[in-house]
């Protein structure tokens, strides 16, 4: 099989055209090409009236030696790579004929699900304990809160399965090192739980909302019908560890599950747990993460300004955006999880707190556009108090809930989120009414002055870079800062604040059976990369679970 990469043809190209580009490419004919697939297609939008579709071809012919021969040192024609996921091993049958303790996966979000369908492929029938509800009964905990101001706190956008990924922009694409191909592996096993499967070849897959909940209670029943086993509401309250070795788990029921590994995939709104961590004594650090608000403009303003006179063709769909500014002060503000014909939703996850997210379905066809306008910070911007040495873990935590708590109050309580217009908060002055663009936020958007001196929303320093960034943003997307674009208060969960350190076997780096993994552990961020963390560090568990000799994948290829 060889690899074609970089072939390019115009956007309303005949489907003929395709195998023609091919034939003259590899300079053969018709009878030799005996069948060619789609790996990737993209697209180059660089000259927006001129949008070149961007293809990476797998084909097979009658001498591939002889194609390779008169094509050598052609860095865009290669034999094609073999992107099959292999299993490590299986169990054998009488594995636990001894009453061994099975593995425990806490957590069922992106991570947590492609955990334990590894281990259940493997034959090693995990345990899986989520805090939250099925999917289905989360969604209908999740509209209480968009539709009636009613947050249950262990059932909403965080919690439940499927985990915050359920409630996004459904994308599965990644910038991660994937020489195992391990996306791939992640993209197989959605088409076959019943994603479109376009997603295997477009450049920027998505999903969307709907098709994630079906997909999910598919994936849940394979896990299950392998001997796994799938528990609802049955949060995590403690471990027990003895000599640095993991020995169960404590449920708040009270019940205490034996287990000599765990793979601990918690996302990054369980706070609790991660104050029962540090009580327990695992190590952990704090880590950088991002604050700031979210943006909606028209999406066919960014189709336009992207796609010119292309805008609204079907192969190219709703336009996205990723933009970054270095401001003066220091700090850099960019786009996070834009979300393209979307809608900005509640995702608190704690009373009286206010967070957004972004969310869009498969179609991306609603009015507005919405993305992250984010602020990097590092450990030292969350400190609290005066005391000296590192940063401790849980101060971040303590800093996202004070600016969620101010959003709440900016508000007005009920969850309705604080909002100004960007003309109105580049100039400084306080909005009174909407424009063209309405706030896709429910419970609803209270206007305000987000950078009220004394009582602003976010700390003087992102304000200001924000405010110095909108501006530039429009050298990039025309329109960009247009005076009624709405900004909706506050984006707090960019990423986890917090790493539960591990090392290179994967396990925690002072308890030995514990595994961290995704994004709540500091080592994903998105529905893909945390999907494939989920799936090394199951082969990590398996191998040593197994008494296999253990070699790290990010040292194999």
């Amino acid at each position: 099989m060889l690899r074609i990469t970089e072939l390019r043809l115009p956007l309303d190209h005949p489907e003929a055209a395709l195998r023609s580009a091919i034939l003259e490419r590899l300079g053969v004919s018709d009878a030799e090409l005996l069948n060619h697939t789609v790996f990737r297609r993209g697209y180059d939008a660089r000259k927006k009236a001129a949008v070149v579709l961007t293809y990476t071809i797998d084909c097979e012919v009658t001498d591939e030696a002889a194609v390779l021969a008169r094509h050598t040192g052609d860095a865009q024609l290669r034999p094609a790579p073999d992107t099959r996921y292999r299993l490590l091993a299986h169990a054998p049958a009488d594995f636990y004929a001894e009453e061994r303790p099975r593995p425990l996966v806490i957590g069922f979000g992106p991570c947590g699900l492609f955990a334990a369908l590894i281990l259940a492929q493997m034959g090693l029938r995990p345990i899986v304990l989520e805090r939250g509800k099925a999917v289905r009964e989360r969604t209908q905990d999740t509209w209480g809160l968009w539709r009636r101001s009613e947050l249950n706190p262990e059932s909403n956008v965080q919690f439940g399965e499927g985990g915050a990924g359920t409630f996004s922009d459904g994308k599965l694409y990644s910038q991660i090192s994937d020489r195992r191909h391990l996306t791939r592996k992640v993209l197989t096993e959605f088409v076959k739980a019943g994603a479109p499967e376009e997603i295997l070849f477009v450049s920027k897959p998505h999903i969307g909302t709907f098709r994630l909940v079906s997909m999910i209670e598919k994936m849940r029943a394979e896990i299950e019908a392998l001997g796994g086993e799938v528990r609802f509401q049955q949060r995590v309250d403690d471990l027990v560890v003895e000599d640095g070795h993991l020995r169960g788990a404590v449920l708040a029921s009270g019940e205490t599950l034996r287990a000599d590994h765990a793979v601990i995939a918690l996302g990054h709104s369980a706070r609790d747990s991660f104050g029962m961590l540090q009580r327990r004594g695992v190590y952990l650090e704090a880590k950088p993460f991002s604050i700031g608000f979210r943006v909606e403009h028209p999406q066919g303003l960014v189709d336009r300004a992207r796609f010119g006179p292309n805008a609204g063709h079907p192969i190219l769909g709703a336009a996205d955006y990723k933009l970054v500014h270095h401001a003066r002060n220091g700090r850099s503000v960019y786009s996070f999880c834009m979300c393209p014909g979307g809608t900005v939703v509640a995702a608190t996850s704690e009373p009286e707190r206010v967070v957004t997210n972004g969310m869009s379905q498969y179609s991306r066809n609603e009015r507005n556009a919405n993305a992250g306008i984010v602020v990097g910070l590092m450990p030292d911007d969350y400190r609290q108090g005066s005391y000296e040495g590192p940063v401790n873990p849980l101060d971040g935590i303590a800093f996202q809930r004070f600016w969620e708590s101010r959003a709440y109050e900016l508000g007005g309580g009920g969850y309705i989120a604080p909002g100004q217009l960007v003309g109105d908060f580049v100039k400084g002055q306080r909005s009174s009414a909407f424009g063209d663009v309405q706030p896709s936020y429910k419970p609803g958007v209270h206007l305000t002055d987000l950078a009220l001196p004394g009582r602003g929303s976010l700390p003087d320093y992102a304000l200001a870079a924000i405010r110095e960034a909108l501006p530039a943003f429009e050298r990039q997307i025309k329109g960009f800062s247009m005076p009624d674009a709405v900004l909706t208060g506050v984006e707090t969960r960019t990423s986890s604040p917090l790493r539960v350190t591990r090392g290179r076997d994967y396990q925690s780096l002072n308890v030995r059976g514990l595994y961290p993994a995704g994004e709540g552990a500091g080592y994903a961020g998105g529905i893909m990369s945390a999907g494939v963390d989920g799936i090394e560090v199951a082969e990590a568990l398996a191998t040593q679970l197994l008494g296999l000799s253990f070699v790290d994948s990010k040292d194999t290829v």
